[in-house]
């Protein structure tokens, strides 16, 4: 791969990189700003975080990933001690989001918009997950119902699984 191509990679990890930390950024500012301020039952608020904290926590693990793939990206394999961690993400964040579905269930909102609203975002959180740690869902909207049933496996897992020589 020339260095070329390696510079354009870099750039997109880049983007990619920031994009999912300022997407963290913006749900909480939104969270703050303008949810929160509207659910009137502190359960309603703790439905709202059990939905929350599970995307947020998805959200910086991809951006930071993003990030530091910037560093191996068409030159060598992603550090085993890295790869082990966003290992463990993946179990950890698929407990995140069964308990936040539990906190949701059991401090479901009786608002409206806070009941439609707070599955949503835990939905968000689990698409997430799909797209980074069991098969890739993102492609440019183009091109999206002709790749979507190619089931490819998310580049991080690619790293992930060339770390390990699997």
């Amino acid at each position: 791969m020339t260095d070329d191509r390696r510079t354009v990679l870099r750039g997109r990890y880049l983007s990619l990189g920031f994009g999912e930390l300022f997407a963290a950024v913006v749900f909480i500012g939104v969270a703050f700003i303008s949810v929160l301020p509207l659910l009137e039952r502190p359960s309603d608020g703790l439905a709202f975080w059990s939905a929350l904290v599970p995307l947020l926590a998805i959200l910086a693990q991809a951006g930071v990933y993003w990030l530091l793939a910037r560093r191996w990206v068409k030159q060598r394999t992603m550090p085993r001690g890295l790869a082990s961690v966003y290992r463990g993400f993946r179990v950890l964040d698929a407990a995140l989001l069964l308990a936040g579905l539990v906190g949701i269930i059991v401090w479901f909102p009786a608002h409206p918009f806070a009941a439609i609203g707070i599955p949503f975002v835990w939905l968000l959180g689990v698409i997430e997950y799909v797209n980074y740690f069991v098969v890739r869902l993102a492609y440019p909207p183009s091109v999206w119902f002709q790749r979507i049933g190619e089931w490819r496996t998310p580049r991080l897992m690619q790293d992930v699984q060339a770390a390990f020589g699997s």
